[in-house]
C-alpha cells in the first residue's frame, strides 16, 4: 500500500485517552499540554500545534472524572496538575473552543406597534 492509498481510504491516527484509557481516532479526543516553565496548568491545545508533551483526553465529563480519580495528568504530564482550564472548556460545552456561535435573532415588532 503506498503513502497516497492511505491518506484515502480514511485512516485517522488513533490516540488513547487518559481517563477512560480507550483508543479513539485523533480527531475525536483534545489534546491537552503542560503550560511550561514550571507551572502545573495544564491548557487544552486547540490547534494540536503547542510544543511540548500531549495527553489526549474524550470531551466528556465522566473521562474527565475517571482522569481526574485516577490522577492521569500529573503522569501523562509530568507533574502538571492544575486542571482548571480542561474542565472549564468540556464542562461549558464545543462553543468554548472559540467555535463559532450563530447570532441571535432579532425579534420584528408587531405591526403597528413600530416606534
Amino acid at each position: 500500500m503506498t503513502v497516497a492509498e492511505v491518506r484515502t481510504s480514511g485512516h485517522q491516527p488513533e490516540r488513547t485517552c487518559i481517563g477512560c484509557r480507550k483508543k479513539g481516532p485523533r480527531s475525536e479526543l483534545l489534546r491537552l499540554v503542560a503550560e511550561g516553565s514550571g507551572s502545573p496548568a495544564v491548557l487544552v491545545d486547540e490547534r494540536r500545534r503547542m510544543a511540548g508533551r500531549g495527553a489526549w483526553l474524550h470531551p466528556s465529563a465522566s473521562c474527565l472524572a475517571l482522569a481526574i480519580k485516577r490522577r492521569a495528568f500529573g503522569r501523562a504530564l509530568r507533574g502538571a496538575t492544575e486542571t482548571a482550564a480542561v474542565e472549564r472548556r468540556i464542562l461549558s460545552g464545543p462553543n468554548a473552543a472559540g467555535a463559532p456561535v450563530a447570532a441571535a435573532s432579532t425579534v420584528q415588532p408587531e405591526s403597528g406597534s413600530e416606534i
